[in-house]
């Protein structure tokens, strides 16, 4: 039977002033890299940050969310691949990872690793919160971090203790937005009003409509949360990010 944790849970930006417990982190990590990933090769590595002063350094690059600070602790999870390279040059062996095809793969076990350590700190009565900040400014995180060449920061989790009361739980779509049998089924405009009304119907929503000043919820998203002209702009600032590192 499923996990009702997993199904009840949710985002935590609010800790209490309880640190977690260093024993309990490395276990959480080690557990974590149980995850699978591209040939056993593990191209990942987290930068923990749990001294106020490092944390405040970095909440600028995540537009100064509280939690960044509040939090026991800051986890950058990067797509890593020096530390194979390194191995490989030091066992008579070439490895080319200096290519795109490379940083897909460390993206994707940094992820794996990053979700694993999610899924165990939750099950310990942890909270977490994924911040989607960190590509933004990736740049600035590689410097702040002292990242060597082929190791780029790809996403960032605040963990704690959750204070109370816990939020409400955010909604989602329905499966049948996200699950497609057998081929892709692509969306009529009657399947995409269908599949968004609880969304834009939520009294949360509507109200996040009304504060924006906007017609619809979708306007939220793509005229002020994710504007096409700073997409154009973090995209480069990444690109050049994955130049200077390496991968292009």
């Amino acid at each position: 039977m499923l996990s009702d944790s997993m199904k009840n849970r949710r985002s935590i930006r609010k800790y209490t002033e309880q640190e977690v417990p260093e024993a309990l982190l490395d276990e959480l990590f080690e557990v974590a890299s149980r995850a699978s990933n591209t040939g056993n090769m593990q191209l990942y590595s987290v930068v923990v940050n749990r001294d106020r002063a490092s944390k405040e350094k970095q909440a600028p690059f995540h537009f100064n969310q509280k939690m960044v600070t509040e939090a026991s602790a800051l986890l950058t999870f990067c797509a890593d691949a020096n530390r194979f390279v390194k191995w490989a040059e030091q066992r008579n062996a070439v490895a080319g990872f200096d290519n795109l095809q490379t940083f897909f793969a460390a993206t994707i076990d940094a992820l794996l690793f990053a979700q694993a350590f999610c899924d165990a700190a939750e099950a310990g009565g942890l909270g977490i919160c994924y911040l989607g900040t960190t590509a933004y400014n990736a740049d600035k995180i590689v410097e702040a971090l002292s990242l060597p060449h082929l190791v780029v920061p790809v996403v960032s989790v605040t963990v704690g203790y959750p204070a109370e009361p816990l939020p409400v739980q955010t909604e989602r779509l329905p499966l049948a937005a996200i699950v497609h049998r057998e081929t892709y089924t692509n969306f009529t405009s009657a399947a995409i009003d269908a599949l968004y009304r609880a969304k834009e119907e939520s009294d949360a929503n509507k109200q996040f409509v009304a504060e924006n000043q906007k017609e619809t919820l979708a306007q939220v998203f793509t005229d002020i949360r994710y504007t096409k002209k700073n997409n154009e702009y973090y995209s480069e600032v990444f690109l050049n990010v994955l130049k200077k590192q390496g991968f292009l």
